[in-house]
């Protein structure tokens, strides 16, 4: 997943000032109790800063994959 998916898809989730929001203040342990901006800073894959924003905050596994994506099987 490229940097700006993720954001594309932080926004559909969340809108942008939520989305802002989370990504700057939510401390994640696992992420390393890094917050998601930490994270990705320090390069860590944005899909797997994602995931763990989205199991952080109980997003229906439905839609981890964005509006108009599926899952690869």
């Amino acid at each position: 997943m490229r940097l700006s998916r993720f954001y594309q898809m932080l926004e559909h989730e969340f809108g942008a000032g939520q989305g802002r929001m989370l990504v700057q203040d939510t401390v994640l342990g696992e992420l390393g109790h890094r917050t998601p901006e930490q994270a990705l800073n320090q390069g860590e894959d944005p899909k797997t800063v994602w995931f763990a924003l989205c199991k952080n905050q109980d997003v229906p596994r439905e839609r981890w994959w964005g509006p108009d994506m599926e899952p690869k099987r």
